[in-house]
């Protein structure tokens, strides 16, 4: 008996682990003014762990920069004390990450199942897509593109109005594991689009004439982890031989410029860009998959969080574009669109002048694929809840965010080429 209780305690504290795991953890803001500032923030994370949550790593972090970073709760008067003695201006922005975490889950729509207006698991997003595919035969199929590093089939939805020699857009989410709100965005896009099929003379115009292949976790190992051990994970979950850190930065990952500007070549650094381009069975699965169909994949969009950036390429190099031009006024205009419906202001550019450049990127590499409209979606917020956006913030995120992506699609399709 006795020790039954021992093993139902430790299974209590086992659950508890994640629920507690971020108390006291602050996330600070700063913005140094100078290479001497920028020094204090390099030793700071060499001198302890420190999660960057933008830029990516402290690698990137140049003057005037708003870098926001997370510290253990142990160290986050430590933190304080030397922003303060140093002179750094900051602010906190999250005082207790647990009660950001917490308070996450704040959608109205408590189902057990699924929802459009809540954070739902891989599990449950699995089964919508077999779901979603099932009750719209006509417009809906789902294919298997790979497996996972752990062995999880990686589900493709296909939407569109069948037909013969049908160009394509594809959509992908859920690159990093901890940015919750893109996965939720594809599943939003899917549901919309099913929807208004028949009663948006856009929308229907776009899935009778076009193909949207619409990948809702990408790296789904990680996402999962997020779930069950670590809401803060970002890379893949495979094993980095002769090391005892796991994962690989998938956004670092593709040929494109990898593994040069932005990117780290340490296993242990959130940005690690593998042990060579394509060595992630998620990124290569994906690669793959776009190879087989590059004639007729016309756009490629990926989502991400968070910023509210519309990004194009480049981010390996700072030469532009030969587009640049035709992207640039894309861009513009689907940030006109997305910030019509809440006033949403996102910035948009090329990728390494308009936040820093990171090489090894999925829109980079489909951009140099021949794949010319090629667009990065950082989604909301700027920094006040960061990757813990509360679920009340799905329905008008992914709201704006398909009249933006909508806005694109349509211009794709009047540019054929």
């Amino acid at each position: 008996m006795w020790a039954l209780l021992v093993l139902i305690g430790a299974a209590a504290v086992s659950a508890d682990l994640q629920d507690l795991a971020f108390d006291g953890q602050k996330v600070f803001r700063v913005i140094p003014q100078n290479d001497e500032q920028v020094e204090i923030l390099n030793s700071l994370a060499s001198n302890m762990q420190v999660d960057f949550w933008q830029p990516d790593s402290v690698t990137l972090v140049s003057p005037k920069m708003q870098v926001d970073f997370r510290v253990e709760a142990d160290k986050s008067f430590e933190v304080e004390d030397l922003l303060k003695e140093s002179g750094v201006e900051y602010r906190v922005l999250i005082d207790n990450l647990q009660a950001a975490l917490d308070a996450q889950f704040d959608s109205k729509a408590r189902t057990t199942g699924h929802s459009y207006e809540k954070y739902n698991n891989w599990e449950t997003i699995a089964a919508w897509t077999a779901d979603i595919a099932a009750q719209n035969p006509d417009l809906v199929s789902r294919i298997v593109i790979g497996k996972t590093y752990e062995g999880r089939p990686m589900y493709l939805l296909r939407m569109g109005k069948r037909g013969p020699n049908k160009k394509a857009i594809f959509m992908d989410c859920g690159f990093h594991a901890r940015e919750w709100i893109s996965p939720a965005f594809c599943q939003w896009f899917v549901k919309e689009a099913l929807e208004t099929y028949g009663k948006d003379t856009v929308m229907t115009k776009l899935l009778n004439s076009l193909d949207f292949y619409v990948l809702p976790v990408v790296n789904i190992d990680g996402y999962v982890y997020t779930w069950t051990k670590d809401r803060m994970w970002r890379k893949t979950r495979s094993k980095n031989a002769g090391s005892r850190c796991i994962g690989t930065d998938p956004n670092r990952n593709f040929n494109a410029g990898w593994c040069t500007l932005g990117a780290s070549k340490n296993s242990c650094d959130s940005t690690y860009c593998g042990s060579a381009p394509e060595s992630e069975k998620e990124t290569k699965a994906l690669a793959d998959f776009i190879r087989e169909h590059l004639p007729t994949i016309k756009a490629y969009l990926t989502i991400h969080s968070y910023s509210q950036l519309l990004l194009f390429p480049y981010s390996y190099t700072y030469k532009l574009p030969s587009n640049y031009e035709e992207l640039n006024s894309i861009a513009h205009a689907a940030s006109k669109q997305l910030a019509s419906l809440y006033n949403t202001e996102y910035k948009y550019g090329p990728g390494a002048t308009t936040i820093y450049p990171a090489a090894g990127g999925s829109d980079d590499w489909a951009y140099d694929q021949g794949i010319k409209y090629s667009f990065t979606f950082e989604l909301r917020d700027t920094g006040r809840y960061g990757f813990v956006l509360p679920e009340s913030q799905i329905k008008p995120t992914c709201e704006e965010t398909l009249l933006a992506v909508k806005y694109i699609a349509n211009y794709v399709l009047e540019h054929l080429y």
